[in-house]
């Protein structure tokens, strides 16, 4: 996923997104511990998309930690 379109998506489209490539990440480091997997770039792909998610999410909160601190 692209920075841009993860910054169009909800919030709660953010956290579904992280429990679910968290929960394939998951899976596929216990396949691949006991077999060759498909594609071994995929574990590099949802790693780094999930630090994308994670950061996103952290930069909306502090925004709205700023935003309710100016009220």
């Amino acid at each position: 996923m692209r920075p841009e379109e993860i910054r169009e998506l909800a919030d709660a489209d953010i956290e579904r997104t992280i429990e679910e490539l968290s929960d394939e990440l998951f899976e596929l480091r216990m396949k691949s511990a006991y077999e060759e997997t498909e594609n071994p770039m995929r574990v590099r792909q949802i790693r780094r998309d999930l630090a994308r998610l994670k950061t996103i999410r952290r930069e909306r909160e502090l925004q709205a930690a700023r935003d309710a601190k100016e009220k």
